[in-house]
């Protein structure tokens, strides 16, 4: 039976070759009528049968192989899924690994670009579908582009920070200079020294914005500008005063100076600031009129004309300070008791007389007595003693003396009550003087130390403040030539 199901399908087989060539159409043929349907064969059915047993073991087979083939292909697809699902998470624990710290800090400004990249390297690598193109994601190569970022991202902000440091230094050293170069500007400079000032202010800023660095905006110093321009302002002020001869002052110092010691001064300070404590002022004198002792005093010996100075004294114990360097004696009084002349004369006689006697009588007794080896003493003594003086003295005197008050004469002069005024006018000038020229020619001192003048002197109007200050404890001294 096999044989004939084998036999069969290879007619089957040609007859499908067959079937498959090119045949040429048939003659049309006349229409036949279809003969009667034979009864089919036992053979028949038994091949029908075999031909059916052979599609259903075919279709078993089939469906077999395809699910042995989808087994094998879903067995297959899971490894690749395994092995795409394990490379994933290498590649993820790799970027956890790089992308950590200060890099993907969240606080940090700098950090934005790096946790995009980061972001953006895991949502690749979570929608790869195959490794091929798990592989084409380069980690490190990302990593390095986020540290490139991140540290760019850094020097730029540590530019900025510094370009806003750098400009808030400027400024303020803007306005440093600025205010170094107020007082000089706001004294009356003349155009020339203020169009001089303007400039060197205007160069100092410029120098300043355009410096590069923070050491080079310090390093940018006014102070050798400021002190060159106080100079010329001081010059141009002391020759703008009137004289030979002008005040100095600094703090409580002051002094009389030339114009040439003046700028000699000036032109040898060191610092601008140095230059501004000082202080010129015209000469101009006044008289002033103090009452002072011999003593502190060059005496009646001044003369009107005498160039002097004077000094004051804090305390008892205290240093001696030159308050006056330069003043000139203008008149000197007298004082009263140098206008009074006294002259008195006395007579004296006088003689003593005296006499006188003395007796003196002295008397001892003494005896002993030696009872029983016994020493007994007795003594007795007296005195007796007679004087006698007498004194006699005489004595006699006569004086007379007469008082001129020149004080009153001058009244008298005055009013008229005195004959001969001119001649007395004369004598009274000669007066004063003649006594300190005795005191010269003798040396001898007539008025005491203590002796109070009165004198008037010339000098600058700055130093009367001091003056008066120390009027209680003011000396003189006379200038030599």
């Amino acid at each position: 039976m096999s044989e004939d199901i084998e036999a069969k399908i290879r007619r089957l087989r040609e007859l499908g070759k067959t079937g498959t060539e090119p045949r040429a159409a048939p003659a049309a043929k006349p229409p036949s009528k279809r003969p009667p349907k034979k009864p089919r064969s036992v053979g028949s059915i038994r091949g029908r049968e075999r031909r059916k047993r052979i599609l259903v073991g075919a279709s078993i087979i089939i469906i077999i192989i395809l699910i042995v083939s989808i087994g094998a292909y879903v067995y297959t697809q899971n490894q690749a899924a395994s092995r795409l699902s394990k490379a994933k998470q290498d590649k993820l624990n790799q970027v956890a690994y790089y992308f950590r710290g200060a890099i993907v800090n969240q606080s940090q400004t700098c950090s934005a670009q790096p946790i995009r990249i980061r972001n953006e390297l895991i949502s690749k690598i979570k929608s790869a579908n195959s490794l091929e193109e798990l592989d084409k994601i380069d980690v490190k190569a990302a990593y390095n582009y986020a540290v490139q970022k991140y540290n760019s991202c850094i020097e730029e902000q540590k530019r900025l920070e510094y370009e806003r440091k750098l400009n808030q230094t400027k400024q303020e050293k803007i306005k440093a200079i600025e205010i170094a170069f107020q007082p000089l500007l706001s004294m009356p400079l003349p155009d020339d020294i203020k169009k001089k000032t303007v400039a060197a202010l205007n160069a100092l800023e410029q120098q300043v914005m355009n410096a590069k660095t923070e050491a080079e905006v310090n390093a940018t110093n006014p102070d050798p500008y400021l002190l060159s321009l106080w100079k010329d302002y001081y010059y141009y002020l002391i020759d703008t005063i009137p004289g030979q001869e002008v005040v100095l002052e600094k703090g409580n110092y002051k002094r009389i100076v030339t114009k040439a010691q003046a700028k000699s001064i000036i032109s040898g300070l060191l610092n601008y600031k140095e230059v501004m404590q000082y202080r010129f002022y015209k000469v101009q004198y006044v008289d002033i009129a103090l009452v002072l002792t011999r003593d502190r005093i060059n005496g009646a010996f001044l003369k009107p004309g005498d160039q002097i100075v004077i000094f004051a004294k804090n305390s008892t114990n205290g240093p001696f300070q030159e308050i006056v360097n330069q003043g000139y004696v203008e008149m000197v009084l007298l004082p009263t008791n140098a206008g009074q002349i006294s002259v008195s004369e006395s007579q004296s006689q006088s003689s003593t007389s005296s006499s006188s006697s003395s007796t003196t009588y002295d008397e001892n007794h003494q005896n002993v007595y030696n009872p029983g080896g016994g020493e007994i003493t007795t003594q007795q003594g007296s005195t007796d003693t007679y004087q006698n003086s007498q004194t006699n003295s005489q004595s006699a005197s006569a004086s007379y003396s007469y008082a001129v008050n020149l004080g009153e004469i001058l009244k008298a002069l005055a009013a008229g009550k005195i004959q001969s005024p001119e001649a007395v006018r004369q004598q009274l000038e000669a007066y004063g003087w003649k006594v300190v020229d005795l005191e010269k020619e003798s040396g001898m001192l007539v008025l005491q130390p203590n002796t109070e003048f009165m004198i008037i002197i010339k000098v600058p109007s700055i130093f009367v403040p001091d003056i008066l200050t120390y009027q209680n404890s003011l000396y003189l001294a006379k200038v030599s030539t």
